[in-house]
């Protein structure tokens, strides 16, 4: 399995017979070098979302264009963007699952908003939500933008994840100390890999009260393109 990020909250997770790029923001995001977008989306087989917001979404449509791949996410905003973009979507809701390839994805809550820009403002994109990814031995709990949440404790027992993907940057999402409290109190991680950080002044620019939180865990701060192999 390969876990690459792409600046933000972007990854390009290399599991079973799939590849999935998860919240594709290429275009615009100042952790991206825009001349490796080849490289960052070639041989994708899926696109993941997790909410509408533009640091999220910002390239998934043109990503399913281009590569004639489905994006995958809640149910309302795949069926708009299926008939408004006509780009092929599999749209599903909290508690199911799907199987992408010989992985399986469950869909689970997250705690943040989620919308799209319309022509008077702001239009309402189906809710946020959180990804468990199963697949070659291993659960990844990517969280999507959430603050903690009490449905921590049973998506943790239920899904057993060992690798956690977690949003931490603070003022929009949960910070490093409160990824740090969630991820000790709800879960049994080995490795925790801190995303939503560094893009923007306001966002934390370290992980190390993260790390400093979780004695025991591999808490790997990634690098934007740089592998990492579990």
């Amino acid at each position: 399995m390969k876990i690459i990020w792409l600046g933000h909250s972007g990854f390009r997770v290399e599991i079973e017979d799939v590849i999935l790029l998860v919240d594709p923001w290429l275009t615009g995001n100042p952790m991206f070098p825009e001349h490796k977008r080849a490289e960052a989306i070639a041989g994708a087989t899926h696109v993941l979302l997790t909410h509408g917001h533009g640091d999220h979404a910002g390239d998934a449509v043109e990503v399913c264009r281009e590569l004639d791949i489905p994006c995958i996410g809640i149910y309302d905003l795949m069926s708009y963007w299926e008939t408004k973009h006509e780009i092929a979507t599999a749209g599903f809701n909290k508690g199911g699952t799907v199987s992408l390839g010989a992985a399986k994805v469950t869909m689970v809550n997250a705690a943040h908003s989620s919308s799209i820009a319309g022509a008077n403002g702001p239009m309402y994109a189906g809710g946020e939500v959180g990804f468990m990814i199963a697949g070659e031995g291993h659960v990844i709990y990517l969280s999507g933008d959430t603050d903690i949440m009490a449905d921590m404790d049973w998506m943790g027992d239920v899904h057993q994840p060992d690798i956690g993907i977690l949003c931490a940057g603070g003022h929009f999402t949960m910070d490093m100390a409160r990824a740090a409290y969630a991820a000790k109190r709800y879960f049994n991680f080995k490795t925790v890999i801190p995303c939503h950080y560094r893009t923007f002044p306001v966002l934390e620019q370290s992980a190390e009260v993260l790390r400093d939180g979780l004695p025991g865990v591999d808490v790997v701060e990634p690098d934007v393109l740089e592998a990492i192999e579990i």
